[in-house]
């Protein structure tokens, strides 16, 4: 037993989706308290290095350079901004440009003017930090199986799971089909302008990806994804109530914890309430639900690590961020170079476990598993 544990967690496969998610949603909060240039450029390298050394060869894998590019374009966005709203909020001016007066209804927005290094500073601080947590979501994207994702979902979330699983599937078929197009093209000896070749490019991707969506989803509904069978009326109503209570409490409580002046007495209870409700709702309206799955995916020791790694980086940056708020938000009024401090380094680097401690990815194959129709098949009700 102990031999068949061991070789299951050396041999070459694939993760648990569910764990990278957790993994790269931990480092994504982590990020999200920071907006230190080289925390944020520490989290993006871990990141980066779990991805190039545990991502595989399937299509899913090929859209986190997307990602990158998009994060490099939030970032130029963020800072092109405080250039042409105004961004004299300082007093080390950097720039001078003419002001365009606007008329009185816009008060309070500004056309160019004066540009300090303050306020350039600060749409780069806040571009880096929105960049990480989109190239976060993109490792996640480009580690986990969407095919397994769908399958490892709660009954009562199968719904919403199908909805969001199609939808991140997006990129990757995206970036294959830019690929496919792309070879074809050199195989033909295309040439031509950058227009032309755009223009050439953008529309046999597009229609690719939504030809691909379009199979994907009457392959779903031809295999009764999404049904539910006919629940009777109390059975909606007491779902129905528990689900948005459990909700609101969540929001309150969340809300509560966020805001520092209301008391832990009052926050704590009404999460935990908010939590205990939301769950009874997922069990009742899992219950709606039968379906079958063909080989469950387990949880083993390398899904326990990849998944406590990045909860302890998200937990280790929120107490650091309570102790010594400083380091992790370089103040904007002096300017003066980030500091670093150990404990939010040792924190991220606490993220890079998933390339040590997990096996290789599987080589890819052709077989069932590749196949759209290895996801769970639910049940008709009668």
């Amino acid at each position: 037993m102990v031999g068949s544990q061991l070789a299951g967690n050396l041999l070459p496969r694939d993760l648990h989706p569910l764990a990278w998610w957790v993994w790269a949603l931990g480092l994504a909060v982590a990020a999200s308290r920071t907006t230190n240039p080289w925390l944020l450029l520490l989290v993006t390298a871990v990141v980066v290095h779990v991805v190039v050394s545990r991502r595989s060869d399937a299509p899913w894998a090929l859209a986190f350079r997307m990602y990158v590019y998009l994060g490099l374009t939030i970032i130029a966005i963020r800072v092109f901004f405080r250039f042409v709203f105004g961004g004299a909020e300082g007093t080390t001016i950097i720039l001078r440009l003419p002001e365009i007066p606007l008329p009185v209804w816009a008060a309070g927005i500004r056309l160019f003017g004066d540009v300090s290094a303050e306020s350039v500073l600060g749409g780069l601080y806040d571009g880096m930090r929105l960049a990480t947590m989109v190239i976060c979501v993109g490792a996640a994207n480009a580690l986990a199986n969407p095919k397994r994702l769908l399958k490892s979902m709660p009954s009562a979330l199968y719904e919403i799971g199908t909805t969001v699983t199609v939808a991140l599937a997006v990129f990757p078929q995206l970036a294959e089909s830019t690929q496919r197009v792309r070879r074809a093209r050199a195989l033909r000896g295309t040439g031509g302008s950058r227009f032309e070749v755009l223009r050439s490019i953008v529309v046999p991707v597009l229609e690719d990806a939504l030809d691909r969506s379009l199979t994907l989803a009457a392959s779903m509904d031809s295999r009764g994804y999404g049904r539910t069978g006919s629940p009777s009326r109390a059975s909606r109503r007491i779902t129905g109530t528990l689900m948005a209570t459990g909700l609101v409490g969540v929001c309150v409580g969340v809300y509560s914890t966020l805001d520092g002046t209301t008391p832990a007495l009052l926050a704590t209870p009404m999460l935990l309430a908010g939590l205990g409700l939301a769950v009874a709702g997922f069990v009742v309206a899992g219950r709606r639900v039968e379906r079958s799955q063909y080989r469950p995916d387990r949880w083993r020791a390398a899904e326990l690590a990849t998944a406590l790694s990045g909860i302890a980086v998200a937990v280790a940056m929120f107490r650091t961020s309570s102790v010594d708020p400083t380091n992790l938000n370089p103040s904007l009024t002096t300017l003066s170079w980030p500091l670093l401090a150990w404990p939010p380094v040792l924190a991220i680097l606490v993220g890079l476990l998933p390339a040590i401690a997990t096996p290789p990815p599987a080589p890819p194959h052709v077989g069932l598993d590749d196949m759209p129709d290895d996801a769970p098949i639910p049940a008709r009700s009668s």
